[in-house]
């Protein structure tokens, strides 16, 4: 499929209203790099569940640069995934909404905090992104953000394949 089937459809499955209770208060979402690849491999596995989730969501979802950059590099070897990627980001199903250079110290506690995971920095921003975007879930297919915690001690809200 081109790039800019997928785009459309992508844009066309967020429009689709939720009767999801399970999300019914959350339908707005950080989003990590596994939910990104799948939506666009068709062959990965979680690609349907990817999919249903989407659907339930509101756009734009948000995300940092390290997710993009993961995202950019696992999709390289499919034929116009990096272009359907950018093309998300220029319609506004996707949004950049983080700035590292803002949150360095944080990042770096984070780091500290989960070394024993470890914890890359998507996975640190992600994290911090959901201290700042309370009303956001993170949907992922990590099962590391189930030991995550914002602002120390509370646990993410997770829209996660082992949730629901």
């Amino acid at each position: 499929m081109r790039a800019e089937q997928w785009i459309l459809e992508f844009q066309t499955w967020l429009r689709i209203p939720s009767i999801s209770l399970v999300l019914a208060a959350m339908r707005a979402a950080i989003v990590d790099t596994g939910p990104l690849v799948a939506f666009l491999d068709r062959a990965e596995q979680n690609h349907p569940w990817v999919v249903a989730r989407i659907e339930e969501l509101d756009p734009p979802l948000l995300l940092c640069e390290p997710v993009l950059a993961e995202a950019m590099h696992l999709l390289a070897r499919f034929s116009g995934a990096q272009n359907a990627l950018f093309g998300l980001l220029e319609n506004g199903a996707l949004s950049i909404a983080f700035s590292i250079d803002e949150h360095v110290p944080t990042l770096r506690k984070l780091h500290q905090k989960y070394r024993d995971r470890p914890m890359s920095l998507a996975d640190a921003c992600i994290v911090r992104m959901a201290e700042i975007y309370e009303q956001h879930a993170v949907l992922t297919l990590d099962s590391d953000f189930s030991v995550y915690r914002k602002h120390g001690r509370v646990p993410l809200a997770l829209i996660h394949p082992a949730e629901g």
